[in-house]
């Protein structure tokens, strides 16, 4: 059987499993009443929803190296890098779970998504664009804190965070499969993880029967930080090419949760406000007050998102093939990061 087989009959069997553990969530849900602690803080939606989308995906990416040990290569799984991804995702999937169940502050969350950062630094995977080693750490543990809080803040709105992650995970796929990093367990991780939102997306769609909460955004933060640095920093043909290129095929992969969170940030900070306290001021949200459906709002934003990240995986993949200046795709990202920012400035919150 070939790889392609295998990993076809793994991303379908995968997705009918998530499926069935999502509908499980969905109704029993109320029975165990396991439900967001805090039901009174400021969000789009109601809180009183189930929120158990990250033990799905927990569970597929366990299915996923389960599934590598006995129909791939299990040998490949010995590794510091291997090892450290299991602790990283099971830290951030955990610290998600006792948010949700907990309401802990935000210092809680930082605390475990630094030591994340600390413990894949350790393991090996780590950004590698500067010759100083020093910078390397300090920009890995900057987008590691930085991407797991932008997954975590992009969760406002019905199938916003699901959908965008679904893009980024797709392209990380097709780079994965061309050039196959470590053996190529983090292709089936991704793939599985894949499956599992997918699945989500059925219940996540407006309007949602269920979440993905903290324990879902904490552990698809720490997967996706750590697909970003082996698939869009570390790029396989980065070394030939200034030191600013990897900066641009990152951002242009996360677009959306970047510029979503760099919105945030900028418009509370000018208010005197903390940037990690809920609101409805995302763009998203924006988005909303000038007319657009939470459907329109969650379909434009997987279109900007996939567009990019389109843009980035064949940059990856066909460094030679470019027709024209990489730049001038950093410009268009860098223009709709600006229109974001900008609608946040005209439109106004519905009373």
């Amino acid at each position: 059987m070939t790889l392609e087989i295998k990993l076809l009959i793994f991303l379908i069997y995968t997705l009918f499993l998530s499926l069935a553990m999502h509908r499980f969530f969905v109704i029993r849900a109320e029975r165990y009443k396991i439900k967001k602690a805090n039901v009174s803080a400021e969000r789009w939606s109601s809180q009183t929803k189930p929120i158990l989308g990250g033990i799905t995906f927990y569970g597929a990416f366990l299915f996923s190296v389960l599934n590598y040990v006995f129909f791939f290569d299990a040998s490949s799984l010995l590794t510091s890098q291997v090892f450290g991804i299991l602790i990283i995702i099971t830290i951030s999937f955990m610290m998600g779970l006792a948010d949700d169940m907990l309401n802990t502050p935000p210092g809680f969350k930082f605390i475990f998504q630094f030591l994340s950062g600390i413990i894949l630094i350790y393991s090996g995977i780590y950004i590698q664009i500067f010759e100083a080693q020093w910078l390397n750490y300090l920009l890995t543990l900057f987008w590691v804190v930085g991407i797991m809080n932008s997954v975590n803040m992009l969760d406002n709105m019905d199938a916003i965070t699901t959908s965008v992650s679904c893009t980024i995970l797709l392209g990380a796929i097709v780079v994965l499969f061309v050039t196959q990093p470590f053996s190529g367990v983090l292709l089936v991780i991704s793939i599985g993880a894949l499956a599992s939102l997918l699945s989500f997306l059925y219940y996540n769609w407006n309007p949602s029967k269920m979440y993905m909460g903290d324990n879902g955004s904490q552990f698809l933060g720490a997967l996706l930080a750590i697909i970003g640095i082996q698939v869009f920093w570390n790029g396989s043909q980065m070394s030939s090419h200034p030191v600013l290129y990897p900066f641009l095929l990152a951002f242009m992969a996360f677009i959306i949760p970047i510029s979503d969170t760099t919105t945030v940030t900028i418009n509370r900070l000018l208010r005197g406000k903390s940037p990690f306290i809920g609101g409805r001021d995302h763009t998203t949200h924006h988005l909303s007050y000038l007319g657009l459906s939470d459907k329109i709002v969650a379909r434009i934003f997987m279109l900007i998102n996939l567009l990019f990240v389109g843009f980035s995986t064949y940059i990856i993949l066909f460094p030679t093939k470019i027709a024209f200046s990489v730049w001038i795709l950093g410009i268009l990202a860098l223009f709709v990061l600006i229109v974001l920012y900008s609608i946040t400035k005209i439109s106004k919150p519905k009373e």
